[in-house]
């Protein structure tokens, strides 16, 4: 199943303007923040994330929506283990 998963922005890079950090339930990855060049996130902001890309920018009730959502369909886990996957580690789970 391809996935939209929730995360809050909760770094960004000052040496590579198109890169976030990104905190989906405790596990904090880089992600690229390019497709959303025209409305940058900031800070605080929640974004759709899907395969290492935020998506689209979303309310804080909309992502904990998601999130329960993902929970009731038992799919939870997988999202946080495709979040670990994305392989723009920062160093930090």
């Amino acid at each position: 199943m391809c996935l939209a998963i929730p995360g809050k922005i909760v770094e960004l890079s000052q040496d590579q303007p198109h890169l976030g950090t990104v905190e989906v339930t405790g596990v904090r990855r880089k992600v690229d923040l390019g497709l959303l060049v025209e409305d940058m996130p900031v800070v605080g902001d929640w974004v759709l994330i899907h395969v290492g890309f935020a998506m689209t920018k979303i309310s804080e009730q909309d992502a904990l929506e998601q999130m329960q959502l993902l929970a009731m369909l038992g799919e939870r886990e997988q999202a946080i283990e495709e979040v670990r996957g994305y392989g723009l580690e920062d160093g930090r789970t």
